[in-house]
């Protein structure tokens, strides 16, 4: 289980404001974290991982990851990231880029085989379209087999078609893996067919609502 109890002060659509965030995941959940532009749900996804500070207490199971005394890097979490920019390696080759990682080639060839790019594998990643590069960034996160994946907006930058593809072998890759997710979208019907879990931010605090009422809330905005 993971356990949030932070506030951080964020620069957001309306100004300064104190992001609060009071929640529990739990193993296995797929968290879909919505909410309008400027909110702070990639700041949140931030502070997770431990590439931003905040105060307050953090633990994963039995482990603490952040309180008043410590707080431990990205290294020590066992976090899997995918940026919004993909953030991989331009020197080397797709399979290079899951290798640098982790060393594991039965892994990575596992990975490749799921995401449906073995047959780029030894291709430079600056020549792959944005749907390729994604699947890469998504197997390169899992590399460290992590106990949690953080995602930020995966999908915001393809079109339809490969988002629905790419939201399977997502949901695919969370069910293999045994993983707990939380996924930052703009996106209604890839949340539905996505979360079990819901969080929308909304006046700089961290909600948990049904996913049932996901339509009433984009009502609202």
């Amino acid at each position: 289980m993971l356990r949030i109890d932070v506030q951080k002060p964020i620069h957001g659509s309306s100004g300064y404001m104190t992001l609060f965030v009071n929640q529990q995941v739990d193993k296995g959940d797929f968290v879909v974290i919505m909410g309008e532009s400027g909110a702070g749900k990639s700041t949140l996804l931030r502070i997770i991982a431990g590439l931003e500070e905040a105060k307050g207490k953090m633990t994963m199971g039995n482990a603490v990851w952040q309180d008043a005394h410590k707080r431990l890097p990205i290294q020590q979490r066992n976090v899997g990231f995918v940026f919004q920019d993909y953030a991989l390696f331009d020197n080397m080759s797709v399979k290079e880029n899951l290798l640098f990682v982790n060393a594991d080639v039965p892994l990575a060839e596992e990975l490749l085989e799921m995401m449906e790019i073995t047959q780029i594998a030894q291709r430079n990643v600056t020549t792959l379209s944005g749907g390729q590069k994604q699947r890469v960034a998504l197997a390169r996160a899992l590399m460290r087999r992590p106990k949690l994946l953080l995602m930020d907006e995966p999908l915001s930058a393809l079109d339809p078609r490969i988002r629905r593809k790419l939201s399977r072998q997502i949901l695919a890759l969370h069910e293999r893996f045994g993983m707990t997710t939380l996924m930052v979208s703009h996106d209604v019907t890839e949340a539905k067919a996505m979360a079990t879990r819901l969080w929308f931010v909304e006046s700089a605090e961290v909600h948990e609502y049904p996913l049932s009422m996901l339509d009433a809330l984009y009502e609202e905005e």
